[in-house]
């Protein structure tokens, strides 16, 4: 397993994974939402590779506005990590967090930030598992005026 930083050559195997994970948005939104990914300062990608097949990638921002639980800034934020079922639990996600927290602490984070869905049981065990610690739960609400 070979863990690198995603290049623009990578979009069309890096869009399909990431229609896995938010199937909401078609692989078209993908490939456009990447496209200004790759681009945009303080953002990073790595995808994990098994021989010439992208099996897995983490996605990252340097957020400098407020993150919830967080008391530092710049914050490193987790924006989306997969990884193809049949390569889970093998150690490929937290590879890929590795690499995204040294790339983090190079530019000067001390603290490491993340979200899940409140129902989402098996992200949360997985960012446990990683040493994360849970600071708050929320529901948001709105009402049309």
């Amino acid at each position: 397993m070979r863990i690198e930083e995603a290049e623009p050559k990578h979009t069309n195997a890096w869009s399909r994974l990431r229609a896995e994970l938010w199937p909401e948005s078609s692989i078209e939104y993908h490939r456009a939402e990447l496209a200004e990914f790759l681009s945009k300062e303080g953002a990073i990608a790595y995808l994990a590779c098994e021989q010439a097949e992208v099996v897995g990638f983490a996605e990252a921002t340097l957020r400098h506005d407020y993150v919830n639980g967080c008391e530092t800034s710049p914050v490193l934020f987790l924006e989306g990590i997969y990884v193809l079922p049949g390569h889970r639990r093998q150690g490929v996600a937290r590879s890929l967090c590795h690499a995204i927290a040294a790339w983090g602490r190079a530019a000067g984070c001390r603290e490491f930030g993340s979200d899940a869905l409140l129902d989402n049981v098996e992200s949360h065990a997985f960012h446990a598992a990683l040493g994360f610690e849970e600071t708050g739960r929320v529901v948001y609400f709105r009402k049309p005026l």
